[in-house]
């Protein structure tokens, strides 16, 4: 435990050392996508993860199998990349994960209930990680 708390306290002395980190560029799922309203924050449905995922980085959530997942957007699916939705896990057994939102494959998990029609296109954006 000691040591795990001396490695954060190791990495944390190193971030305020190095300031000039400014984050890891990725690349963009998608150009647009579907919402119920302009800002996405709106809930579309309610979805149950039918299998485990486990999030290959930070844009995305774990989910777990029978998992409930408000869902705030879908990813307009481009080229060969694969169909995401964004949204976040529900219920008080996932209590330190609610609020937290990020993107799922769409084909693990099945539409529960329908809240209201995504039929705004949103434009996705970049956020700028640099300080001005």
């Amino acid at each position: 435990m000691t040591q795990r708390v001396n490695l954060v306290v190791l990495l944390l002395c190193l971030g305020l050392m190095c300031p000039a980190v400014t984050g890891i560029f990725m690349d963009k799922l998608a150009s647009k996508k579907l919402c119920a309203d302009d800002d996405c924050v709106y809930t579309i449905s309610l979805a149950r993860a039918e299998e485990d995922y486990n999030a290959p980085d930070c844009r995305f959530i774990n989910i777990k199998k029978g998992q409930l997942i408000y869902v705030y957007s879908k990813l307009v699916q481009e080229k060969d990349s694969g169909e995401f939705w964004a949204g976040s896990v529900y219920g008080e057994q996932y209590e330190d994960h609610m609020g937290t939102v990020g993107y799922f494959p769409s084909s693990l998990v099945s539409e529960q209930h329908v809240y209201q029609e995504a039929n705004k296109t949103v434009p996705t954006t970049v956020r700028n990680l640099q300080k001005p």
